[in-house]
């Protein structure tokens, strides 16, 4: 290597280290642990116990709220992914007319994403309280509102109704893809005899599959990783995850697991678990996007 390419390698691993010792000491580090801690029986008092696949096996074999936790997270994500994603697509289809101060709404869609997520869901938990508006909401029209946080066939109903206050991030996004298609494909559309409906699947929504997909993916990531508005949803009933477990999560349950029972080894486990999930999910996800995602590039 001549003098200048040294020197360059020099600053180039100069500039990175900060994030390299980061990622090294944030992240790969603290990976690479989990996978011997969830290897081991470890409270963090006392040296870890080699236990091998003894934690994996009790998830998948003898804990049934293990089994629940995973239902409950499929539960969740098959519901709020998706329908956000139909939010994200009607609020931004609709921003993307021209209409008067359509600046101003496009604002309001995006206000309540920059709320952050601890306030909004202590917010939520106000609002779906046995007393709260919008029992007083449904009270008005005749129907009795349920113990949302309560009650086990509503609390995962009301956590998907959390869910569809961020829409706002898909949309803008979803909005900003609209606004880049080409004003001709519309036009040629027309020409066609192309209603709305019809120019909205066979224009609109074929350019914007690809933003489509990455808010399925990072939706799925997230939904996957839900603990926030459940702990704030349960922790002051005195079981996190409740009533019943009809809100436990993989997150919450190693949650519980670490630091609850101090039992680090099977939360180390659970973690893991769920990892292969998400990447098991996303894997599906890409390989299924060949059918519907549709890329410009591909047809030039």
């Amino acid at each position: 290597m001549s003098r200048r390419g040294r020197k360059e390698a020099f600053y180039f691993w100069l500039f990175i280290s900060p994030w390299l010792i980061g990622f090294v000491g944030f992240l790969l580090g603290p990976m690479l642990a989990s996978i011997y801690i969830s290897l081991t029986e470890w409270d963090s008092f006392t040296p870890p116990e080699w236990v091998g696949l003894e934690n994996f096996r009790r998830a998948l074999f003898e804990d049934p709220v293990f089994w629940k936790a995973l239902g409950n997270t499929f539960y969740y994500s098959a519901i709020s992914v998706p329908l956000g994603l139909v939010i994200g697509v009607w609020l931004a289809n609709l921003l993307n007319k021209r209409v008067r101060r359509r600046k101003l709404f496009r604002t309001f869609i995006y206000l309540p994403t920059l709320v952050p997520l601890v306030a909004t869901a202590m917010v939520f938990k106000m609002v779906l309280a046995p007393s709260g508006p919008l029992n007083d909401l449904l009270g008005w029209f005749g129907i009795p509102g349920p113990d949302w946080l309560l009650d086990a066939n509503w609390i995962k109903p009301g956590l998907i109704v959390l869910s569809t206050w961020g829409a706002g991030a898909a949309t803008v996004l979803l909005l900003s893809a609209m606004n880049g298609i080409p004003r001709e494909l519309y036009e040629a559309a027309e020409i066609d005899g192309a209603g709305p409906v019809r120019q909205f699947w066979a224009v609109t929504f074929p350019q914007i599959t690809p933003i489509i997909f990455f808010n399925l993916i990072m939706g799925l990531i997230q939904a996957f990783q839900i603990f926030s508005q459940i702990y704030i949803f349960t922790a002051q009933t005195g079981s996190i995850g409740g009533p019943n477990n009809a809100s436990q999560s993989m997150v919450t349950l190693l949650f519980r697991e670490a630091f609850s029972f101090y039992h680090f080894g099977y939360a180390s486990a659970v973690a893991w678990l769920l990892f292969l999930v998400i990447m098991a999910f996303t894997l599906i996800a890409f390989r299924t996007a060949r059918r519907w995602v549709f890329y410009e590039s591909e047809v030039r």
